[in-house]
């Protein structure tokens, strides 16, 4: 389970990617260094768009200095319009809406709040949450000792993974290209870069291994990462009961201690089916209402404490090709901080020609925070955004939605009224433009994530 850490690879993937990519030397996450090499032209590698590449100095907490602040009632206008923006499918998406432009006038809009759908590879958020709560009770006045484990602690790839479709970005220093590939049994990176493997590349097989190690580092505390042969004995000799008991308080008694409703955020299960042999799990879901107050929790500094909600935000900054909500063209300018999952069915398999247009269940899920500080009325809102809308590509179904949320925001703060754009005539000049490209879902683009049972 433990190996020297081999030779400098990057693992890149399928969803944007994460961390900013100043962050290289600090977290040692090898796809940071170089997509920098990207930018440089030295390397070939994917397009990364303007508003991807802010320092990390860029990077705060929005409502660090507004402790108390809570969702505001919703605005009954703005909610209409959200529901508008939906059109005739305004029944099957649930949406949440925080715009925090204004600072001092927080404007909150929502849909179907409560809608529940199984929440796809969003719920790898939860998996995240899990690893800096118990980061944290295991070193709780300590913030370097955290960052050292993130840093320095290695993982290896074991047959706790199972098989995934997502891919991973891999590289080697001198390597005149970025390639992708599924990562492999034996591959050894920190736990930074399954971090970033999980959320900004969607990696099934990183979330697995990842709570793999989440039940070690809770049964060692300070003790973790501890010598290979107790870890396997523990894993390997524990009562499949205390496992399961060991989940449950590594992936759900965060959600509750962190002030979120488990009623309406959970992530029940393991992301491989090795793992959910081993340890099994419940069902999972999520609603747009409970995503919305992750990412409040988040800004607030109160996921954990500042020090995590700051490294979570960090770790949802996108750094890659973007995809889904985040490669609407007109967040191009702007720092997207994105996760989305799918979840679809055809009554069967689903043939490749009905990826992501599921007959029977067609779930797309996406968190965003838009910021566009450098625009001469900058914005900055939060979206949390469901739907099951069957039969169609629902990766560009979110895509459109982007754009329509974003020129709505631009309408909801002009730089210019006299040159105001509606929403609606914005979308077709956007979706014009993008005429040839999909949504960030090519040959390495994002695969279907296996229900949670």
């Amino acid at each position: 389970m433990r190996a020297f850490l081999a030779p400098l690879l990057v693992a890149a993937a399928s969803t944007a990617a994460a961390y900013p990519l100043d962050a290289a030397e600090s977290t040692k996450i090898p796809r940071l260094a170089a997509y920098q090499e990207v930018l440089k032209g030295a390397v070939r590698g994917p397009n990364i768009a303007p508003g991807a590449q802010y320092p990390g100095e860029r990077i705060a907490l929005a409502l660090a200095d507004r402790p108390d602040f809570e969702i505001p009632k919703p605005d009954p206008e703005l909610s209409r319009r959200l529901a508008r923006l939906a059109g005739g499918d305004a029944s099957v998406y649930g949406i949440a809406l925080l715009d925090l432009s204004d600072p001092a006038n927080p404007v909150y809009a929502e849909h179907n709040p409560a809608m529940k759908l199984n929440p796809g590879s969003v719920g790898k958020i939860v998996v995240l949450l899990g690893w800096l709560q118990t980061l944290a009770d295991a070193h709780p006045d300590d913030v370097e000792a955290r960052r050292r484990v993130l840093r320095e602690t290695e993982m290896t790839a074991d047959d706790w993974m199972g098989s995934d479709q997502h891919t991973v970005p891999v590289w080697n220093p001198g390597d005149a290209a970025v390639t992708n590939r599924r990562i492999r049994r034996g591959d050894t990176w920190n736990v930074y870069t399954y971090l970033d493997h999980m959320i900004s590349k969607s990696s099934d097989a990183a979330a697995a291994l990842l709570q793999r190690e989440l039940l070690l580092l809770e049964h060692f505390g300070k003790g973790y990462p501890a010598d290979p042969a107790l870890e396997a004995e523990y894993l390997t000799k524990t009562p499949k009961p205390d496992l399961v008991k060991a989940l449950y308080r590594v992936t759900q008694d965060p959600i509750s201690r962190n002030g979120l409703d488990l009623d309406r955020l959970r992530q029940g299960g393991f992301f491989s089916k090795p793992g959910k042999a081993r340890v099994p799990g419940t069902s999972s879901y999520a609603t747009a209402r409970s995503l919305m107050e992750y990412l409040v929790q988040m800004e607030k500094g109160a996921l954990v404490d500042p020090w995590s909600s700051l490294e979570a935000k960090r770790i949802f900054y996108s750094t890659d090709r973007r995809i889904r909500y985040a490669s609407a063209p007109a967040l191009a300018d702007s720092a997207v901080f994105f996760k989305s999952g799918s979840f679809y069915e055809c009554g069967g398999e689903c043939p490749k020609s009905l990826k992501y247009k599921g007959t029977t269940k067609n779930y797309m899920n996406s968190l965003a925070i838009v910021e566009t500080p450098d625009r001469a009325v900058p914005l900055r809102y939060y979206v949390t955004l469901l739907s099951n809308v069957l039969g169609r590509n629902s990766a560009v179904v979110h895509q459109t939605m982007g754009t329509r949320i974003h020129r709505l925001m631009e309408e909801r703060h002009p730089i210019d009224a006299s040159k105001l754009v509606r929403p609606e005539a914005a979308v077709q000049e956007d979706v014009k433009a993008a005429e040839g490209e999909d949504p960030g879902e090519g040959a390495s683009g994002g695969a279907y994530d296996p229900p949670e049972r």
